[in-house]
């Protein structure tokens, strides 16, 4: 049985008979981080050597290989777009661009900054109404049986309340999607990965890609086109230096950071394809992490916050030998 994120608030936030038990000692409360490190192997999803793009840019000052994994949206959620990135990443096609755009507090974003380079032939043009799914009747149910929940005075249940944006939202098989009721679509939350577009009604081809590095541009929503996450190597570009032009991008091309390889995992030779392993979101073991994320009750933690956004519970992604 599908396990809703809502059901772990609602075990943290349906408190009164919770309450009423004794607390545990605080040393003895697992922090978020514990839950997941403590879930079994059972709880754990191997992510497909096809999912899984790999973005080499030059080494760093230091000499240091940087390597940004990223996680491609599976079926049934993937689009047009991913296809289109399968065959530009077939074609070699990233090799030799570059990130060309880092802007505090929003996106890194890489492609061609010529924008001169010829794609390859057979991409797809997607329309906008791919930005969005409609919702049947099994994932209608499970937005409406709800997500964003909160406590109020003299309520000994959760409420259902929509989020800023009016949305329902919910973990489904490991991505963060929101839901109007009627249709449902993935969520800019730090590290989703998405196709970089001109003025509508382009979609973009997926050559140009983005990765949020700072709050969670929920505006961005069902205007762009999201296709994955990363997974590994954030870091790398999180940590480059902003650009000085307008929206954050590079001026010159010595302030851009060459781009050397992009290769879908499979690739490589299995023995050196990275491995990597997601917490299913429908495990007992998500229920209790998600709730360890909407409250935190670990030592350091003076008061429980009652709730949290669903870009603050990300789903634990580890990578496995």
């Amino acid at each position: 049985m599908h396990r809703l994120l809502a059901a772990a608030a609602a075990l943290a936030l349906a408190v009164p008979s919770a309450a009423q038990q004794a607390p545990a000692p605080a040393a003895e409360i697992p922090s978020p981080g514990e839950i997941a490190a403590a879930a079994p192997a059972k709880d754990w999803i191997a992510i497909p050597a096809s999912d899984l793009l790999m973005m080499d840019l030059a080494p760093d000052a230091a000499g240091k290989p940087r390597r940004v994994v990223i996680q491609l949206m599976p079926a049934p959620f993937s689009r047009g777009w991913i296809g289109n990135i399968r065959k530009l990443a077939a074609a070699h096609w990233w090799d030799g661009t570059s990130v060309n755009r880092v802007q505090d507090n929003y996106v890194a974003q890489w492609g061609d900054a010529t924008e001169k380079k010829p794609l390859p032939e057979g991409l797809a043009v997607v329309p906008e109404s791919e930005y969005v799914r409609e919702a049947d009747h099994f994932f209608s149910h499970r937005f409406a049986s709800g997500f964003n929940v909160q406590t109020l005075p003299n309520k000994k249940s959760p409420v259902l309340v929509p989020d800023s944006y009016k949305t329902l939202t919910e973990a489904i098989f490991g991505w963060p999607f929101a839901s109007d009721g009627k249709q449902f679509w993935p969520v800019h939350c730090y590290g989703m990965v998405g196709v970089g577009r001109n003025m509508s009604p382009d979609t973009g081809s997926g050559a140009e890609l983005y990765t949020v590095i700072g709050h969670a541009p929920r505006h961005l929503d069902r205007n762009i086109a999201l296709v994955g996450r990363v997974i590994s190597g954030i870091e790398h570009l999180s940590s480059l230096p902003r650009g000085t032009e307008a929206l954050g991008f590079y001026g010159s091309e010595a302030e851009r950071v060459p781009i050397t390889s992009v290769r879908i995992a499979t690739e490589l030779a299995s023995v050196d394809q990275p491995k990597f392993e997601y917490l299913s979101t429908e495990s007992d073991s998500f229920l209790k992490y998600a709730d360890a994320r909407a409250n935190r009750r670990d030592p350091f933690f003076i008061k429980p916050a009652g709730g949290a956004d669903i870009c603050n519970i990300p789903v634990p992604v580890r990578a496995v030998k």
